[in-house]
């Protein structure tokens, strides 16, 4: 067999495999557009979309989240039968300050627990990988998180939905996803991470990131860093901005004739 048969055969071979494989895969993508979030003295909270491509026919699984830390919680009860006072201090490492979690299903329709945990996907997945103390048991570990988690939606600062991801069919076996998700003027200055799954028959089969970015300019970065490195200068001018603030009020009301 001489070298251009030998050549021949190959391409015939390579066509084979490409046949009996099908389309290739179209590969996931995700981006967060408006990914640098600029806090300013008139800044209270934003939007970020998170938009891609995916393979047709796959489920997505949307997770933003700032990076794992510790959080406190105190819980408050009545000393003395009268008095109430914080009588209970927990401590959480490995959650995020911000998490928050969209997807085209219900996760439990379509991620095996076990990936759930490997990927830390919901709530009970976090409430697992969550290290909390002191506690007594698996049961007031679950009262505590519970306590947990209606705290940081209360704050904004977590979220759960599904079926809010819109899919459009795409070409040649393509699965355009776009949503729009509210940005809680509560998260703080730092990075975050999106972080977009590709689901099918309950296993995470693909995955892709972007990142989103928060820091304070302007007059608030300038607040913000006198704070951390001249407190006395900073709380003087916070006073002084105050009795300002109140003089000027008084002034309206004189002109005014006061209030009726």
């Amino acid at each position: 067999m001489n070298a251009i048969t030998k050549l021949f055969v190959a391409l015939a071979a390579v066509s084979y495999l490409v046949l009996i494989a099908g389309p290739a895969s179209a590969g996931l993508t995700a981006k967060a557009n408006h990914d640098h979030i600029k806090i300013d003295f008139f800044y209270h909270g934003s939007t970020v979309s998170v938009s891609g491509v995916s393979d047709a026919g796959t489920d997505l699984i949307i997770k933003i989240a700032s990076p794992e830390g510790h959080e406190t919680l105190k819980e408050k009860g009545k000393v003395g039968g009268f008095l109430w006072m914080n009588v209970a201090t927990l401590k959480l490492e490995n959650v995020p300050n911000l998490y928050s979690i969209h997807s085209t299903k219900k996760i439990e329709e379509i991620l095996d627990p076990q990936e759930m945990d490997k990927y830390v996907i919901g709530y009970p997945a976090l409430g697992r990988h969550a290290e909390m103390s002191p506690i007594k048991d698996e049961a007031d570990k679950a009262r505590w998180f519970s306590e947990f988690i209606k705290y940081k939606e209360n704050s904004k600062l977590y979220a759960t939905s599904s079926g809010k991801i819109d899919l459009k069919k795409g070409e040649a076996g393509t699965q355009p996803y776009y949503i729009l998700t509210e940005w809680p003027y509560q998260a703080p200055p730092g990075d975050y991470l999106v972080t977009v799954y590709a689901v099918k028959d309950g296993k995470v089969i693909e995955q892709a990131e972007s990142k989103v970015l928060v820091e304070q300019v302007g007059i608030v970065d300038t607040l913000s860093n006198m704070a951390k490195k001249n407190g006395a200068l900073y709380g003087f001018i916070s006073i002084i901005s105050a009795l300002g603030a109140g003089f000027g009020v008084g002034l309206i009301f004189r002109k005014g004739g006061g209030a009726h």
